[in-house]
């Protein structure tokens, strides 16, 4: 957690990230104007809780602008995170995940990008819900990588608001 703080400093400062040193690592980019990222706030809490036991290492990523250190830290506390945050003013962790939406998840195993999409099916699209999911795709990635296996799906369509270029 705290090289993810370091790297989120030293790529504000160099504008490129270091690489990821964590063994598994998961990025949650999540906004705190997105009403459906903030629907997937208790469940990505469940599935950090729950494999944060096994070595994985989770973090939230915010990738709007204009997103301070003080509105990440607000919006965790009003919604119950206990994962730290980083803002991604530059689209650093967006371009190195390849993420369009929020909420989306990135797997890295070592620092390679093996899983990113939809945390579960629960949104068909941003009007019509499950009430609730059938298939967890975070949760079978991470499942099949602790394994050792490479996750079945590589790639799901993640369904929330668009990350906004930048400019």
């Amino acid at each position: 957690m705290i090289a993810l703080l370091v790297a989120s400093f030293l790529a504000m400062q160099t504008g490129e990230l270091p690489p990821f040193n964590e063994s598994v690592l998961v990025l949650f980019f999540v906004r705190t104007d997105c009403p459906v990222s903030n629907r997937y706030a208790p469940e990505i809490q469940r599935i950090a809780q729950r494999f944060h036991k096994q070595g994985v290492t989770f973090e939230l990523v915010y990738p709007e602008a204009g997103v301070t250190e003080e509105s990440i830290e607000r919006h965790r506390r009003e919604y119950g995170y206990t994962i730290t945050g980083v803002a991604d003013p530059k689209h650093l962790y967006v371009a190195r995940a390849r993420v369009h939406v929020t909420p989306e998840a990135a797997l890295f195993l070592r620092g390679r990008l093996v899983y990113r999409g939809r945390i579960d099916n629960q949104y068909v699209s941003v009007a019509q819900v499950r009430s609730t999911p059938s298939v967890h795709d975070l949760e079978d990635a991470l499942a099949a990588v602790l394994a050792g296996h490479d996750p079945r799906a590589r790639r799901t369509e993640a369904v929330g608001c668009a990350i906004e270029p930048l400019r």
